[in-house]
């Protein structure tokens, strides 16, 4: 299939034409479209788009706030049934302090609450110790970071040695975002950085225990 109708998803999200975006979605079900292609070379490529305008600065609020809603209304009509039991690992997500953006987390929440995970949202400008604390009150298997500006990463390097000074050195901690993707796992003291939220989810299948 010709990427064309995906294509005509992306400038319709862009555009924060919900309605049309939401047509056109069902449209590539209807075709046969799987819900993981729709994510990557629709949503994943509508929002990179949107996050190169967000860094040339080259955007506004209410462009943001509409691709925004466009975003949401597609992940639902993807994931429209109630989610399936939690019988996967608890996941604690947030963006951290100073970063007040979170679309690209509400999409990872609302896709792993699809595939199973039991998520804990913290929000967006979160504070370090409210993340870790969550963690700790939530017996989290996962934390995940989303990051969309390059000056929370000194605060992402900050949350293993938290975790482990709190006892909880087997959580397995993920980053993704705009800033953070351009960053290694190394660079930023966490387990792996995923390029898009089904790379996220097959490197936790990929783990032993009970966080796949």
């Amino acid at each position: 299939m010709k990427n064309e109708p995906l294509d005509q998803l992306v400038d319709a999200l862009l555009e924060g034409d919900q309605a049309r975006a939401v047509a056109e979605v069902v449209g590539l079900q209807n075709a046969g479209v799987d819900n993981e292609r729709i994510i990557n070379d629709g949503i994943e490529v509508a929002m990179g788009r949107l996050d190169a305008k967000c860094t040339m600065e080259q955007f506004n609020l209410l462009e943001i706030m509409l691709v925004g809603r466009a975003v949401m209304g597609v992940i639902k009509t993807l994931y429209h049934d109630a989610p399936p039991p939690a019988t996967r690992g608890t996941v604690v997500l947030a963006s951290l302090e100073g970063d007040v953006h979170d679309l690209g987390k509400n999409i990872v929440k609302i896709i792993m609450m699809a595939k199973g995970y039991r998520t804990v949202d913290c929000g967006k400008n979160c504070p370090l110790e409210k993340l870790v604390d969550t963690a700790v009150q939530e017996k989290a298997a996962i934390i995940g970071i989303s990051g969309l500006i390059t000056s929370v990463i000194p605060l992402v390097r900050q949350v293993v040695p938290l975790l482990r000074a709190r006892g909880l050195s087997q959580v397995t901690v993920l980053a993704g975002g705009a800033a953070l993707k351009q960053s290694s796992a190394d660079a930023l003291n966490v387990d792996y950085v995923a390029d898009a939220v089904f790379d996220g989810l097959r490197y936790l299948e990929g783990l032993p225990g009970e966080t796949a």
